[in-house]
């Protein structure tokens, strides 16, 4: 009997997971993401890019808007909610199928991306294989780290339940662990970008985005963030 499909993206494609990023902590969550994913982009200006279980739409309207040529790829069609408005005005097209083996020749985008995907997935060494292998130029992924109070998620996580609800556990990588199936998909790190030194969970439980920008200021400024910082987005090239 073959392994389960994984579709991990159907969540994080939910209304449900979108009002994790609602209110004014929230949304600069995604500014910080945002940033940094337009700046690790910046060597390929209107790429084309896929979005491996974007239907969560976090980054869908800033690609499109900074001129990338976007497809979003989900595991199901219910994927394609949260990026009908892109999709039905023709700014950005959008497929389903299964994550870990995609319908898409050798070579085929620019840019393989994929957020809030690696650290749900069973199977992740197939997922970093199939976003390797659809890329051109560069993959950017994101993904918690172990090399920060991640390290320290499993005991905590009734706590970070309960103040973001419908939250689920996952994979905290290792960098070397990471990188080491990276390497063997044939790409190495080019760029890597960690957001936040403190929890995000402790930002929301705080709700005050003042505070949240003034703690990660003083972190950064002490380089706490570059050090510790999770979840890190990490930019990958072909070797050579």
């Amino acid at each position: 009997m073959g392994a389960e499909r994984e579709d991990a993206d159907v969540e994080t494609s939910s209304e449900g997971y979108a009002r994790r990023f609602s209110g004014p902590v929230g949304a600069w969550f995604l500014e910080v993401q945002t940033r940094a994913t337009l700046e690790l982009l910046r060597p390929w200006p209107a790429a084309t890019l896929l979005d491996v279980g974007g239907g969560h739409g976090q980054v869908t309207g800033p690609l499109v808007e900074a001129g990338h040529d976007v497809t979003v790829y989900g595991s199901a069609d219910v994927c394609r909610e949260r990026v009908r408005e892109w999709v039905d005005r023709g700014r950005a097209r959008f497929a389903s199928g299964d994550l870990l083996k995609l319908p898409f020749p050798d070579g085929s985008f620019d840019v393989a991306l994929s957020y809030r995907l690696l650290s749900h997935v069973t199977r992740w060494k197939a997922l970093v294989g199939e976003l390797a292998r659809v890329a051109r130029r560069a993959v950017v992924v994101d993904y918690p780290t172990s090399r920060s109070l991640n390290a320290f998620s499993g005991p905590f996580f009734g706590v970070k339940k309960g103040v973001e609800g419908n939250t689920r556990r996952f994979a905290v990588f290792r960098d070397a662990e990471l990188l080491r199936a990276f390497a063997e998909a044939g790409v190495r790190p080019t760029a890597r970008r960690p957001q936040f030194f403190f929890p995000m969970a402790l930002h929301r439980a705080v709700g005050v985005v003042g505070v949240a920008r003034g703690l990660e200021k003083t972190a950064a400024a002490l380089g706490l963030t570059r050090a510790l910082g999770s979840p890190v987005i990490l930019r990958l090239e072909p070797r050579g």
